[in-house]
This record gives structure tokens, C-alpha cells and sequence, in this order.
């Protein structure tokens, strides 16, 4: 997997919709096409990709930290935006896009600083200008449930604005 260095590097919108959203993020978990910068910023990376599911890893580090020495909700709020975002990106459709219109999240337990942890999102229904999915942080090791959410996204049909 290697991570996009500039934005020249990610893809164009033109480029994305030539690709369904499975072939999209199958393509960055293959190493084909470029992760997200924040994914390496933030220390999680893609780990499987299937139809209406996806699982990222990650190991929180001192780097994302709060003031009080925790890993900060936006860790575990981008954890889970990606995963349930990336989700919904498995059921779209060649020509279209999506992005996340909302999302919630509740934080049952801090994860420790060291502890490798999966992010997985479940679609739950992609259609013509939605998608909804659901998601959790579980500990790898020790299989303890430390955040769940849930999202909708807005999905975008591209195609039928080139003309």
C-alpha cells in the first residue's frame, strides 16, 4: 500500500467514476491506486475491502493524543468515518461519488496507546442519493467493543452531469 505524497497523486473525480466504488477500494487496498494521506498521518491503513464492508487498522501512538494523555475522539471519529464512509463507497455504482453527510459516534472505553485495534464499517443501504452504514472499534487482542457509529453519505451520479 503506498500513500498519496501530493495531491497530484490522488485521483481526479473524472477518474473515479470510472471505477465502481468496489473496484475503487479494492485498487488502494491492492496498492494499485493511492491510500489517503491521513491514513499515514494518522496511523491506520486499509485491511480488507468486501461488498458493504470494510476494516482498517491502526495502532493509536502518543501523536494522537489529547491534553489529558487519551487518544482523542477525532482518532476514533476518523477511524470510523473511514471505515462506514468507505463502506457505502463498495455499493457505488461506476459514475458516481459519494461523501459523508453526518456522522455520530459513541465511545465506550479509551483504547490504550500501543493497542492495535480494527475500524469496521457495514453498509447497511447504498441507493441512487444515500448511503447508511454502522460501524465499530474493536481491540484486535482482546476483542473488547471500544466505540461504535453510524453515518449517512450523500451519493453524487457524476456521469450524468458530462455532457
Amino acid at each position: 500500500m503506498y500513500y498519496a505524497q501530493t495531491p497530484d497523486e490522488l485521483l481526479k473525480p473524472t477518474q473515479i467514476i470510472e471505477l465502481s466504488g468496489l473496484e475503487f477500494m479494492s485498487g488502494i487496498l491492492e496498492g494499485r491506486l493511492p491510500a489517503p494521506p491521513i491514513a499515514k498521518t494518522l496511523g491506520f491503513q486499509l485491511h480488507s475491502v468486501e461488498s458493504g464492508r470494510v476494516v482498517f487498522r491502526g495502532t493509536p501512538t502518543f501523536e494522537t493524543t489529547n491534553p489529558m494523555g487519551t487518544v482523542h475522539g477525532g482518532w476514533y471519529g476518523t477511524l470510523l468515518d473511514s471505515a462506514m464512509a468507505c463502506s457505502v463507497m463498495t455499493g457505488i455504482p461506476r459514475g458516481s461519488i459519494y461523501t459523508t453527510l453526518e456522522y455520530k459516534i459513541n465511545i465506550l472505553r479509551p483504547i490504550p496507546l500501543g493497542m492495535a485495534i480494527e475500524s469496521t464499517g457495514f453498509a447497511e443501504h447504498v441507493g441512487r442519493s444515500t448511503g447508511v452504514a454502522r460501524g465499530d472499534i474493536r481491540g484486535i487482542e482482546d476483542g473488547k467493543l471500544y466505540a461504535t457509529g453510524s453515518t449517512t453519505c450523500i451519493v453524487m451520479n457524476l456521469s450524468a452531469t458530462k455532457a
